[in-house]
């Protein structure tokens, strides 16, 4: 029933009902001066309207059923509508404007109502005008032109009322909107920080397998695949913290990997022990956009990084064939035989597999990845023109 208002708002409509309430107090004591019951009756009328006024924006439902009282009052006295009568007017605007579903409807009755019964009291109960067919169309005038008042009233608390709800629902749509950047945003992140971390670990886990066995036979060896950890692993920590970054801060997106940085990658895969046979043909003409060199990169990282921990000794051929309007993605490596449960190439479709299809889909590409004739095969196609 009540709504909440500033403390502010509430003083100025009690300021206001309090200077309305003295202004028409005279003029309604004044009303009927030949009945003793005038100025008692005055009085009463001035306040009831008043205290509707006072809760016009509060309550607006209970101050459209108080202005209904003070009429009713008047109406039982037989005193004419004095000035008191007015704040009718703001308490039809502000049932429309501020009041529930129920009270706007309610407020919409009470403007036409409210006029058919004002004309009825004040011109057919007292004999005012002839019930000729000159009377009722006089009557008839004069209800329609009660009813556009109040109406137009009750209509400009209408209008107030659709802008404010346009405005919340704006607000809303807005918010929604953010909510979903914000969520693609920390997809996104996810994404590449499944791609970094995965890719990291399966190097770093291939050289101290590699330098394990190495310890006591090729000193050398285990030199060189510790500095390998090393290098990969402030690699990925640079990355993490880049990543980390983005989501404590709302800042553009940090650098992201390109094509320039293909030759690093493989040669951190080879570094792990992955024998790789890269073809480029034809090469790329002219600027790549940028998410399609990032989506080519993550695409090819995964691919290599999947070989590397579920694929059989061998070499993994890696075809890159940039068109003027695609580029074509190929890996090709060999399977473990039998494949490890939950390995590419079984029929499972791990977070990696999932995150490869997202980056070609992100660019409106397309991907696939199976097994084929002993070999898993990753293979997407990834528009440029339309990136």
């Amino acid at each position: 029933m009540f709504r909440s208002l500033q403390s502010y708002q509430i003083v100025i409509d009690v300021i206001i009902a309090v200077l309305f309430a003295l202004v028409t107090a005279p003029a309604e004591i004044g009303v009927n001066t030949a009945q003793w019951w005038s100025v008692p009756i005055g009085l009463l009328a001035g306040v009831v309207f008043g205290a509707a006024l006072a809760l016009r924006r509060m309550a607006p439902g209970l101050a459209l059923g108080i202005a209904w009282l003070g009429a009713i009052v008047e109406m039982t006295f037989g005193r004419v509508p004095g000035p008191a009568s007015l704040a009718v007017f703001a308490v039809l605007y502000t049932a429309a404007a501020y009041g529930t579903i129920t009270v706007f409807w309610f407020g919409f009755g009470s403007a036409i109502a409210g006029a058919i019964v004002a004309v009825l009291y004040l011109y057919i109960a007292p004999g005012n005008i002839e019930l000729t067919m000159a009377g009722v169309s006089t009557v008839v005038a004069i209800v329609i032109a009660a009813i556009f008042a109040f109406l137009l009233a009750w209509t400009a608390g209408a209008l107030v009322r659709a802008t404010r709800r346009s405005r919340v629902d704006r607000v809303a749509q807005q918010r929604a909107r953010a909510e979903a950047i914000a969520e693609q945003e920390r997809t996104r992140i996810a994404r590449d920080m499944h791609d970094v971390v995965a890719h990291s670990l399966a190097v770093v886990i291939a050289q101290a397998d590699g330098a394990r066995y190495a310890a006591a036979s090729d000193p050398a060896a285990q030199s060189a695949a510790l500095g390998t950890i090393s290098s990969t692993a402030r690699s990925a920590l640079a990355d993490v913290r880049l990543l980390l970054g983005q989501l404590r801060h709302s800042q553009e997106d940090g650098p992201q990997p390109t094509i320039a940085d293909l030759d690093e990658l493989f040669g951190q895969i080879r570094a792990a022990g992955l024998d790789i046979r890269v073809t480029v043909d034809p090469a790329p003409r002219g600027d790549v956009p940028a998410a399609v060199q990032l989506a080519v990169y993550r695409i090819l990282q995964e691919a290599l990084t999947n070989a590397l921990r579920h694929g059989a000794p061998g070499p993994v051929d890696v075809g890159l064939a940039w068109h003027p309007a695609r580029v074509d993605v190929i890996v090709r490596n060999a399977l473990a035989a039998p494949a490890a449960p939950g390995a590419p190439g079984t029929g499972s479709h791990g977070h990696g597999l999932i995150g490869m299809r997202e980056r070609a889909l992100l660019v409106g590409g397309t991907l696939d990845a199976g097994a084929e004739a002993g070999a898993f095969v990753v293979r997407a196609g990834i528009p440029i023109g339309g990136a």
